[in-house]
C-alpha cells in the first residue's frame, strides 16, 4: 500500500473509531457496536503501525520513533505536502 492509501485508510479507519466511540457513550450496552470498535480500534491501530513502520511517526506522544528521534523530520502532519490529495483538488 502506498503512503497516500495508508493514510486514507488511517484516517477513514479514525473517523470510524469515533464515530462509534460517541455512538457507544449513549448506548454503552449495544454489544455489537462495541464489537465493532474493538475491531476497528485494532485495525486503526495496525495501520498506524504499518504507516510509523515505513514513513515515520505520525504524532509525538504516541508513536515509537527511530533513532535519531524522527517527530523533527520533515514533511510535519499539518504541512501542506504530508497530507493526501483527495479527487478534484486540482491534480
Amino acid at each position: 500500500m502506498s503512503r497516500d492509501q495508508l493514510l486514507k485508510e488511517l484516517s477513514a479507519m479514525d473517523f470510524y473509531t469515533v464515530d462509534l466511540q460517541l455512538y457507544l457513550n449513549t448506548h454503552p450496552n449495544d454489544r455489537d457496536a462495541l464489537q465493532k470498535y474493538n475491531a476497528v480500534a485494532s485495525q486503526a491501530g495496525a495501520l498506524r503501525q504499518e504507516y510509523e513502520s515505513m514513513y515515520g511517526p505520525l504524532t509525538s506522544f504516541r508513536s515509537t520513533s527511530k533513532y535519531p528521534w524522527q517527530w523533527t523530520a520533515d514533511p510535519w502532519p499539518w504541512q501542506y505536502e504530508f497530507n493526501f490529495k483527495l479527487a478534484g483538488d486540482g491534480e
